[in-house]
């Protein structure tokens, strides 16, 4: 399971010019499933994530998180976080989860957030999405769990 989490002061996410997600002040959270991908790991993912301190406090030191500055998330599935480069210049995707089995799994990962105490928005899985990400900082950190 990779994320890529950034922190946004604006996030939104659009399908056929019809916006879907939006968020101020939060996380966009790209999230890539593997084939040997597990619940337990994505319960993993979801508590680092909302927990992750990444968010300026007074002083403007990064100690609080998304659940101390009571921000929000949008989670946007991407198999092409999987991509395997190693080989030619045409990126494979053999390692990325079948999409019957990746569909549940950022579903999941979605309700553990929301279980978190992160209201939680998405994408819709496999259709072309517009994702709108004014990165605060830039802050951008990778996740493999």
């Amino acid at each position: 399971m990779r994320a890529v989490i950034q922190r946004v002061i604006k996030g939104q996410v659009s399908i056929n010019k019809v916006v879907k997600a939006t968020i101020e002040n939060g996380l966009v959270i790209l999230l890539g499933i593997e084939k040997e991908d597990t619940r337990d790991k994505a319960d993993h993912l979801a508590k680092k994530v909302a927990n992750m301190r990444i968010f300026g406090d007074q002083d403007g030191k990064m100690n609080l998180s998304l659940l101390d500055i009571g921000g929000k998330a949008i989670v946007v599935s991407q198999f092409t976080l999987m991509a395997n480069t190693n080989k030619g210049n045409r990126p494979s995707f053999i390692e990325a989860a079948p999409p019957e089995i990746a569909s549940i799994l950022v579903d999941y990962f979605i309700e553990k957030m929301n279980t978190h105490g992160v209201v939680t928005q998405s994408g819709e899985f496999g259709a072309h999405m517009l994702v709108e990400i004014h990165n605060d900082g830039p802050v951008t950190v990778l996740l493999d769990i």
